[in-house]
């Protein structure tokens, strides 16, 4: 269970937003909305642990994520708007060294079989500085293909896809989901991810204001 609670974000003197809070369970998705410059991306930082909030608190399976360090780490898949990905080498390459990085174990063909379903095929072995953009938002979603951490935290997955990867993406998201596993993630399209349950948290919103639950979207 992932609890966020009576969160405030500050940057410099502006507050972004204040007593924000949600409760996730296992098998749901929080769908987070909100205008430019709202504090989405923050908000998805501090539940990675990379931001720390103004106030409040953030619990993962009831415990503060800030005393669990690697042990909470271990457990979240969090993509960022960027891509991550060294330009100097292949998506095959890119790939493997970011399993290695999360101490996760994936063989060659696995890979392979990832870079293929993303829709890189006969691409694995060409620098990725060579790649298009949408080409290289495939290659950091590679990493979702194998993805078996319980908590995945996305920021704009969909960013510089056609309409078949956005699809494919979605299809990933609510496998994992189906799995017992849980999402945040933030989007301008709307598109439909199979789960059992997706919250929307619009930032700007009356304070306080519970998450919506819908039963698809």
């Amino acid at each position: 269970m992932l609890e966020a609670a009576d969160l405030e974000c500050v940057r410099g003197e502006r507050r972004l937003f204040s007593d924000v809070g949600f409760r996730l369970q296992g098998g749901e998705m929080l769908y987070l909305q909100g205008r430019n410059g709202s504090g989405k991306t923050s908000l998805l930082r501090m539940l990675c642990g990379l931001t720390p909030p103004a106030a409040g608190e953030i619990r993962w399976r009831g415990r503060p994520i800030r005393q669990m360090g690697e042990e909470f780490r271990a457990e979240l898949c969090y993509l960022g708007h960027h891509n991550a990905i060294k330009e100097e080498l292949t998506p095959f390459e890119n790939l493997l060294a970011s399993a290695k990085l999360a101490e996760e174990s994936l063989d060659e063909d696995a890979a392979l079989d990832a870079l293929e379903m993303v829709g890189l095929a006969g691409r694995e072995d060409l620098a990725c500085r060579y790649l298009s953009q949408g080409q290289k938002r495939r290659v950091a979603l590679a990493r979702l293909v194998n993805e078996r951490r319980a908590l995945w935290v996305l920021d704009e997955p969909y960013v510089a896809l056609d309409t078949a990867a956005v699809e494919l993406v979605a299809g990933l998201i609510g496998a994992h989901l189906q799995r017992g596993g849980l999402a945040v993630l933030t989007t301008h399209q709307a598109v439909e991810v199979p789960a059992g349950a997706v919250r929307e948290l619009h930032l700007g919103a009356v304070p306080g204001s519970a998450p919506e639950p819908k039963p698809g979207w």
